[in-house]
């Protein structure tokens, strides 16, 4: 079931705010990304993955057990194979991490400057961004019995006045069912959020 996910203008964002790249980790579940968004260099990541570094980072052993942000001149945890010194190398030599998210729906979001630490502001607003993806990329709660019936019977094909009719209801309930569905699937049209709701068996 895949979620029409589009992150360009948060990515544009985050370029600018981390030059060096990013990579974000979206709902970690048993070690496995939902969705993953990766501007490091290419030279890094294969470095990275190479080396199985994701098992001894202290900035992922740091976003698995805190929430909130963090610069990773600030991390205290121990970085025996000099991980953080690796990164530099490649160009992440000033970087932060975000965390956010249960435990078992973890996103770690991690972004770097070669020239500078992130400021405070940089960092907050790397964080809201970062927490703004997570949330917009979680499955949606059940809908109402309400949204689903009016939902139901528009993907039928039935016309909002036959819909209505269907529903012992008036027209101006049923279009606001629809709209409140919409809203809740975060839809711009109706086929897109019977689409959305059919996909996550919610119709």
């Amino acid at each position: 079931m895949d979620w029409d996910f589009s992150a360009e203008h948060e990515c544009a964002e985050l370029k600018r705010l981390a030059p060096a790249g990013y990579h974000i980790a979206l709902h970690i579940k048993d070690t496995t990304p939902l969705h993953r968004l990766l501007d490091y260099p290419t030279s890094w990541v294969a470095h990275y993955t190479a080396q199985a570094y994701g098992l001894r980072d202290p900035v992922v052993a740091w976003a698995l057990s805190e929430v909130g942000s963090v610069r990773w001149s600030a991390i205290t945890l121990p970085d025996p194979l000099d991980i953080l010194g690796q990164a530099g190398a490649h160009g992440l030599a000033y970087g932060a991490t975000v965390s956010t998210g249960p435990l078992d729906a973890r996103t770690i979001g991690s972004l770097a400057r070669s020239d500078r630490e992130l400021t405070d502001q940089e960092l907050a607003r790397a964080e809201v961004i970062i927490t703004q993806l997570h949330q917009r990329l979680m499955p949606p709660r059940p809908l109402t019995r309400a949204q689903v019936e009016a939902l139901r019977l528009i993907a039928k094909g039935y016309r909002y006045a036959d819909a209505a009719k269907a529903l012992q209801i008036s027209q101006s309930a049923l279009k606001a069912r629809i709209t409140a569905a919409r809203h809740h699937l975060r839809a711009r049209t109706t086929a897109e959020a019977i689409q959305r709701a059919a996909s996550y068996d919610l119709i």
